[in-house]
């Protein structure tokens, strides 16, 4: 039986300032619901429901452990991100490169 797909992708769940803020806490190890929370100026429901995106993406892992929740960061989901983004910055590099040539040009020109 396979993995089942994300319900949402990468680009949606980093979309929101909370849910990238959430990720870069996670970032320092896996962390309780109740210490997430209170890092925000919003609901415990409303941090549990942007979780659940990230979760949904494949960004963050959920396990209960005893009476709480904890949250861990998962990283691998970003490297779609990173190629997407890779394939942008090499091309605003040509076109700068371009730019700086024609640029060039002209000084020499005058």
């Amino acid at each position: 039986m396979g993995q089942a797909l994300p319900q949402h992708d990468v680009y949606q769940a980093i979309a929101d300032p909370s849910r990238r803020r959430l990720l870069r806490l996670l970032t320092q190890g896996e962390q309780p619901l109740s210490a997430l929370s209170g890092q925000f100026d919003m609901s415990r429901t409303a941090v549990s429901k942007h979780l659940r995106v990230l979760r949904e993406a494949g960004l963050v892992t959920e396990r209960r452990a005893g009476r709480e929740t904890r949250y861990a960061f998962r990283p691998e989901p970003l490297a779609e991100l990173k190629d997407w983004l890779g394939y942008f910055e090499q091309f605003w590099d040509n076109k700068l490169a371009m730019l700086k040539h024609l640029v060039e040009e002209q000084d020499e020109d005058a």
